[in-house]
């Protein structure tokens, strides 16, 4: 029985958590996370970060991003791991999603438009 109630605490404990991590960057980071654009089908963000700029841990759906400047980012993820991703302006790339949490690790800031693309069933032809 004292199994049984340890593995439904840490249940409940990492049910809990989970939200907290994962929450919309808009609303837990307004401050480089603006909506330009909203329907149906997408939601289009400007992200902007200054020099040496961190967020908070956040998630995305499936999305494209569009580099406006040069930049020097790093993702890291749940887990602990992190990326160093340097970013061409111009470039586009395609993420299916998840949580991260981004840092501008460049001495210039950085910004892009990112294209989150809303689940929804195809409609009929």
């Amino acid at each position: 029985m004292r199994k049984v109630l340890s593995v439904v605490a840490v249940f409940l404990l990492i049910v809990s958590v989970v939200p907290v991590m994962a929450q919309d960057p808009v609303k837990v980071d307004a401050k480089h996370y603006k909506v330009v654009f909203e329907n149906d089908q997408v939601r289009v963000l400007r992200i902007t970060y200054g020099p040496h700029e961190k967020s908070v841990p956040h998630v995305h759906p499936a999305n494209v991003a569009v580099f406006l400047t040069d930049g020097q980012a790093r993702f890291t993820t749940p887990d602990g791991k992190s990326v160093d991703a340097p970013v061409k302006a111009g470039a586009t790339q395609w993420d299916p999603g998840g949580v991260h949490q981004p840092e501008n690790t460049g001495e210039k800031p950085f910004e892009l438009i990112l294209v989150e693309l809303k689940t929804k069933p195809a409609a009929a032809k």
